[in-house]
């Protein structure tokens, strides 16, 4: 896409925020904004003001490149042979300017430039080129995100934050101590805005039919009664203090080392709470912790077993949902036990894809991953994810299995954001560079379509 169609396309999206801030402001009740209307504004007036500089930005480039253009022309270096001069000349006369991509602005395989001391700069002493890069920065990581259809926002605050470079946003879904697994089956949705609890409504009783007994006689009448559940919104954060020395002087790209890590453990986080949350203050309630989930036990110790378990919560999850399971979540340490069973004749339970199986239970994927299905078992996608505990049980040396409907269990999570600061920290030559997200978990719509599988055969006696 040339520079002008560029622009004219970033003022046709300039023109629809400028459209739904008026009617935003069109639906007001009187002359006050609600919260959420005050919220979504704010939201569309960021845009286009990001927009509006984008497009000065570029219709600059424009009138320089018109500028240049004849002097281009008359001091282009000769082509060997007048034909191929002719032609660069007509070519250069006939064909416009493209764009194809802008080189991005902080790369992970490079130092000249860095978002850690950028974002540092600014925060010291405003400094114009480090801000000018970072926004730059926001403008690619945005345009990209729209390529890509992401639902995600790159307007943040003040006070040293800044959008970070898109590998950064990368990292934190695929840099893990361990893999957020369940977390990314079941989501993330946009977290809304402006808002610190999420409340679903919920049908509590439903209406009702039945047959007529005569012509002309009523008929079946019952009122719905609704109610709702809420899921509030938590913090996840960390930080760590880096020595000025370290950030300037380093070989190594300090932005990777340290909010790679950061946005590691995010990862790790929310994919704990989304499994384990104890529901107390600043914590999600998690698929384990959750009151009025189906359990079913099993305390065998063979393939047999554990596969009757396994049809049975799929049995509970039809009675209590109507509806399917789609997802069984096992620990890493009873995924590869279960590789290792076999029926009763002998034969794998989990036959390799490869071989075509035959009359089996389960399929194993032709390759195994971390992070999706390794393949079939009992009809359900099977996840290993390392975030399931094995230390629960009287024993405090059980894991669990969990049978689930996912698209029942909703995730919201905002972007991951990361900041840095030199304040109180100036006296010893010292940056705080911080990472934090909110979420929110949800996952009583129906908890029925949550089947937790525990007892005596997941102690670590009965592993491989």
């Amino acid at each position: 896409m040339d520079k002008r169609s560029l622009i004219a396309d970033l003022r046709a999206r300039f023109d629809d925020e400028k459209h739904a801030l008026d009617g935003i402001l069109s639906r007001a009740e009187g002359n006050s904004l609600s919260t959420g209307q005050r919220s979504l504004f704010e939201q569309h007036e960021r845009e286009a003001t990001a927009l509006k500089e984008r497009i000065e930005e570029l219709d600059a480039q424009v009138r320089a490149d018109d500028a240049a253009a004849p002097m281009a022309q008359r001091y282009a270096p000769a082509a060997s042979g007048i034909n191929s001069a002719h032609e660069q000349r007509t070519s250069s006369m006939t064909t416009p300017a493209r764009i194809t991509s802008e080189p991005q602005v902080y790369r992970q395989d490079s130092k000249e430039a860095s978002w850690f001391l950028d974002a540092y700069a600014v925060a010291k002493n405003n400094d114009p080129a480090a801000r000018e890069r970072l926004q730059r920065n926001a403008r690619q990581v945005a345009d990209i995100q729209r390529q890509e259809g992401r639902a995600l926002s790159t307007t943040n605050g003040n006070a040293g934050e800044f959008v970070p470079p898109l590998w950064l946003e990368s990292e934190f879904i695929r840099l893990a101590r361990s893999k957020r697994v369940t977390a990314d089956l079941v989501g993330p949705r946009p977290l809304p805005a402006g808002t610190d609890v999420i409340n679903l409504p919920k049908v509590a009783t439903g209406t009702a039919t039945a047959p007529q007994t005569t012509q002309n006689t009523a008929i079946q009448q019952t009122d719905m009664t609704t109610t709702s559940i809420g899921s509030s919104v938590i913090t996840i954060a960390g930080g760590q203090t880096v020595s000025l020395q370290l950030a300037e002087q380093s070989p190594l790209n300090i932005d990777t080392v340290i909010l790679g890590d950061l946005a590691a453990d995010l990862a790790v986080k929310v994919n704990a709470q989304v499994l384990s949350g104890s529901g107390a203050t600043g914590n999600a309630t998690g698929l384990l912790t959750l009151a009025g989930t189906g359990s079913v036990s099993w305390t065998g110790t063979d393939g047999a077993t554990f596969q009757a378990a396994v049809l049975k919560a799929i049995g509970q999850v039809f009675t209590s949902t109507f509806e399917a399971p789609d997802s069984l979540i096992l620990a890493p340490r009873r995924a590869v036990w279960l590789m290792a069973q076999k029926d009763l004749q002998g034969r794998n339970l989990l036959v390799p894809a490869d071989n075509g199986p035959v009359n089996s239970m389960g399929v194993l994927a032709p390759k195994l991953n971390t992070e999706g299905p390794i393949g079939r078992f009992c009809g359900l996608d099977v996840y290993i994810d390392s975030g399931v505990p094995i230390n629960l049980g009287a024993g405090t040396d059980e894991d669990r299995a969990i049978v689930l409907r996912s698209s029942e269990i909703y995730l919201w999570e905002g972007i991951p954001k990361f900041e840095v600061f030199p304040q109180t920290f100036a006296q010893n030559l010292s940056l705080f560079a911080r990472a934090y997200e909110y979420m929110s978990f949800q996952a009583s719509r129906y908890p029925g379509a949550i089947q937790v599988l525990s007892g005596s055969g997941f102690k670590t006696t009965n592993t491989l």
